[in-house]
């Protein structure tokens, strides 16, 4: 009894520490929401032993968010654009190295003046507060130094992938209404290939090397760097915080990307919180391998040199032999990854350089829980930082506890101080499910749900910019969501809640398909078959079968070796699987096709399906727990019930 009051007091004293820098009325509800739930439901000790298990987690994440809030606002009170950021940390560190690429150096003077030149030459080009360049290139500092020298004088930049070719490539270039274009040699073949359908917009080539030669109307933007332009601080237009900084598109797996709007505000929200939670500091350097055009790359790495000072080391293209080797050269001390990079990392054989470095952090997206353990034990890692977040959401979440296999947590009584949660879909529609009232339907915890984030233009950790196209943004917009005329972002991602108030993620919507009457989360099945087949890529995705109710599961797995073995395969996914999750059919491909960030693709492998009279690749069907091949004899035994499923 003393215990527990003694917890209530400090979670009494938390809150009123906390409404001396935050939003007092967001807290009052908070602790007045507490009190209710404690008084309402009885459930007294299991809810004060939930409040005592994640005390200490809970109190640290408050301090943390304090300092990010904080942050935030000096920044606001300020008026601090981004430029206007770097300037301050140009003064504090002219000397300082703030990027290292290959065998370059770049300190922050160097910066400082490179993109000057930028802003001082495109303003003599008549380009002005508003416009949108699109810049594509590899992933190098040069790449930053453009848009940001673009932003010095208020042109949004549209940052393009730089593995896009034609119509995706002119669909990137008009969705944002670029009215030029900025591009490296080495994508130069790529821009010549779409000329015709981007007729009429100026084309600036920056050569990796010294060269004439640029794509036919091409202006040879570097010779112009160097020769004609003053490097001086131009003068900054008015910016406000919410005017637009940079376009990254959405790097989805179906459909063309679309341009989502990053403000000087979303940029700030991301960098500053990301290294307020995971305490990064100006000392570390960091391991940026990802792409700088997308937002993990590009915001989370990038953002802290640009914001803070603090060295980061860009790479060209993820390598994972070369991965910790790069971060015992540099000396990095925080190293990033995304999507499939962990795995990959651990299909590399062994070596002394695994532990060799002096990496303390690992942060990113998309480390699957069946590796987690065995990724950070191996490699020696202290803390893994895995977060969820979309580039354009408002529903981020970050571990910060290193709680294994989580995404992050919201304490369950801080709904109001952070509304991101969780609701039921339809399984087959996938919109919300409604109440008799007409409002969404909360998850319990362990249930699986949608997360969605609640739009508040007034706050910024609850605003949603947007994208280029108002048509997409309605359409990831959840109206009438708990009250009348309340509005959420719907992520579009399938997670989990436990008690506790951490979160797993478990799938995206349309991935997840219903077989036997079982929902089948595809990245369980994708973990279980990755592990047995010495973590090579394998995607998993529903089928339909003619007359039979839901979708079955199909795996299509990487092998350019001949080396699956079907006897194996079934063993493992027996063994590991409930038999409505086993997939059905098994496809065996020489390569699979992946996003820029390393999310793999299926939407085109679920139309091919499993048909042997169109697809050359080997088959396998899960007869009686075994795998054996799928020829047309037993296609059609199949497709016309005669096969008992």
């Amino acid at each position: 009894m003393v215990e527990t009051r003694i917890i209530l007091l400090a979670l009494f004293g938390a809150h009123i520490a906390a409404a001396i820098f935050l939003e007092k009325e967001a807290i009052l509800r908070t602790l007045l929401l507490s009190v209710l739930i404690f008084v309402a439901t009885g459930k007294r000790y299991r809810w004060f032993y939930i409040l005592y298990k994640t005390w200490h987690r809970d109190r640290q994440a408050l301090y943390r968010f304090i300092i990010f809030s904080n942050q935030l606002r000096f920044m606001y009170w300020r008026k601090h654009t981004i430029p206007k950021i770097f300037r301050e940390v140009v003064r504090r560190n002219p000397s300082k190295v703030a990027f290292y690429f290959e065998n370059k150096q770049w300190t922050f003077s160097e910066v400082e003046k490179y993109t000057n030149k930028i802003a001082n030459y495109f303003k003599k080009q008549g380009y002005k507060k508003g416009d949108c360049i699109a810049v594509m290139m590899d992933s190098k500092p040069e790449f930053v130094f453009v848009w940001l020298g673009l932003a010095k004088i208020g042109v949004v930049a549209a940052l393009i992938n730089s593995n896009l070719r034609k119509a995706p490539l002119t669909h990137c270039i008009t969705a944002a209404n670029s009215c030029a274009i900025i591009f490296g040699s080495e994508v130069s073949e790529a821009i010549s290939e779409v000329l015709d359908t981007v007729a009429g917009k100026p084309l600036y080539q920056l050569n990796e090397t010294v060269s004439s030669e640029v794509v036919a109307t091409a202006t040879n933007l570097g010779n112009e760097l160097a020769t004609s332009v003053d490097g001086s601080a131009p003068e900054y237009p008015t910016c406000s915080l919410s005017d637009k900084l940079i376009y990254i598109y959405t790097s989805g797996t179906t459909g063309f990307p679309k341009a989502a709007v990053i403000t000087h505000t979303r940029f700030l929200l991301m960098a500053v919180g990301l290294r307020s939670m995971l305490k990064v500091s100006s000392d570390d350097i960091v391991y940026d391998p990802l792409p700088v055009y997308h937002s993990a790359g590009g915001i989370l790495g990038v953002g802290q040199a640009l914001l803070y000072g603090t060295s980061v080391v860009i790479r060209r293209k993820f390598s994972a032999s070369n991965y910790w080797s790069d971060c015992i050269k540099y000396n990095c001390t925080v190293s990033q990854y995304i999507g499939e990079m962990c795995r990959y990392l651990l299909s590399v054989p062994e070596k002394p350089e695994d532990k060799q470095h002096k990496v303390r952090l690992a942060f990113g997206n998309g480390l699957r829980p069946q590796i987690w353990k065995k990724f950070a034990e191996r490699f020696g890692i202290s803390q893994i930082g895995e977060f969820y977040g979309a580039t354009e959401g408002n529903s981020n979440l970050i571990n910060t506890d290193n709680t294994e296999g989580a995404v992050g947590f919201i304490p369950r009584y801080a709904w109001f101080l952070y509304p991101v949660s969780l609701i039921r879909i339809d399984e087959e529609t996938e919109e919300p499910l409604r109440d008799k009232n007409g409002y969404c339907i909360p998850c319990k915890p362990g249930e699986p749900g949608v997360l969605i984030g609640k739009i508040d233009q007034k706050k910024v950790v609850n605003s949603f910019s947007g994208y280029s196209d108002p048509k997409s943004t309605e359409k990831k917009i959840i109206d009438d969501v708990f009250s009348k005329g309340d509005k959420a972002f719907n992520s579009g991602d399938i997670l989990v809640m436990d008690e506790f108030g951490y979160f797993y993620f478990k799938d995206r919507t349309g991935d997840t398909f219903r077989w036997r009457g079982e929902n089948v989360a595809t990245s369980e099945v994708e973990g279980v078959i990755s592990a047995t087949i010495g973590l090579k890529d394998v995607v998993v995705y529903g089928v339909q079968i003619p007359n039979v109710e839901g979708r079955a599961g199909m795996a299509a797995i990487h092998d350019d070796n001949d080396s699956l073995d079907p006897v194996v395969l079934a063993e493992a996914v027996n063994k590991n699987l409930p038999f409505y999750a086993c997939p059905l059919f098994v496809r065996v491909v020489r390569e699979l096709p992946m996003t820029g960030t390393y999310k793999l693709i299926k939407r085109e492998l679920q139309k091919e399906g499993y048909n042997p009279y169109k697809i050359t690749d080997k088959l396998y069907f899960l007869e009686k727990g075994k795998y054996v091949p799928l020829n047309r004899q037993l296609y059609d035994d199949i497709v016309n019930g005669n096969v008992r499923l």
